[in-house]
């Protein structure tokens, strides 16, 4: 059995828990520790968990709001991390010991009953990472913080169960916006974040009779709206605009199974 939770997501913080099971086996991966230490496990126990809980971490790129804790987080807890190299660096090579692995595109991780599959996306960052993840059954996708879909990106995201996809900006309220120029050029630029349109036709090209969950995610507090965000996922699915789940910045999303 495959599920997952967002712990929060947009410009202040990212955070996901994808959970396997295999009999009696559990495995919990965290994929980005995007707050400080303290509020972070404040939000797994919301989701009934403790940093016990988790066996692996997994950051897929540099930036604040995806790294956030996750050294403090491995060190005080003991929990092995995944990154890429060009990550690492970007970081500033911190020190984690023997618990730091590194990930690469097209190399397949197992982690207990999960297995991670990252690919590389066109974004601002050293060498970001995004992931596919299964239990060998059921398969998720985690798509946040690009620029654009690569033919490479929707080829890793094929025939999938489940996808939190980014939902950044809409292009109107970004061109609006108290931006500065220079910074409204790189959100909405190639290598920067999805619009609601790149997000729909991604969407649009992945989605399928079986995909059981497609939610929303990484909305921006400023150049965003959740009901803009809803209205735009419900055409895609043809239902209800009401009906569609958006991973809020304070709360994520309830535990979603697959």
């Amino acid at each position: 059995m495959l599920r997952f939770r967002s712990l929060g997501s947009g410009s202040a913080g990212n955070a996901t828990l994808v959970e396997a099971r295999d009999g009696t086996c559990v495995t919990r991966v965290l994929v980005d520790c995007g707050f400080g230490l303290k509020q972070l496990e404040e939000r797994l126990a919301r989701g009934g968990l403790a940093p016990a809980d988790i066996d692996a971490v997994f950051v897929t790129h540099e930036h604040g709001d995806h790294v956030g804790c996750a050294h403090g987080f491995s060190r005080r807890h003991g929990v092995p991390v995944w990154m890429s190299e060009g990550t690492w660096r970007a970081t500033g090579e911190r020190d984690y010991a023997d618990r730091l692995h590194f990930a690469r595109d097209g190399q397949a991780i197992e982690i207990g009953a999960l297995r991670l599959s990252p690919f590389t996306v066109p974004h601002d960052a050293r060498e970001p990472l995004q992931l596919r993840c299964s239990d060998g059954a059921r398969h998720l996708g985690l798509l946040t913080d690009l620029g654009h879909a690569t033919p490479h990106v929707l080829q890793q995201l094929s025939g999938l169960d489940a996808l939190l996809l980014e939902f950044n900006h809409d292009v109107d309220l970004l061109a609006g916006s108290s931006y500065p120029h220079s910074l409204k050029r790189r959100v909405g630029g190639d290598w920067g974040h999805l619009s609601n349109a790149a997000a729909v036709a991604i969407a649009m090209a992945l989605r399928h009779a079986g995909m059981r969950h497609l939610v929303a995610a990484h909305l921006s507090e400023q150049n965003n709206r959740p009901e803009i965000v809803r209205e735009a996922l419900a055409g895609v699915l043809g239902a209800r605009a009401d009906d569609m789940l958006t991973a809020s910045a304070a709360e994520g999303t309830p535990w979603l199974d697959l």
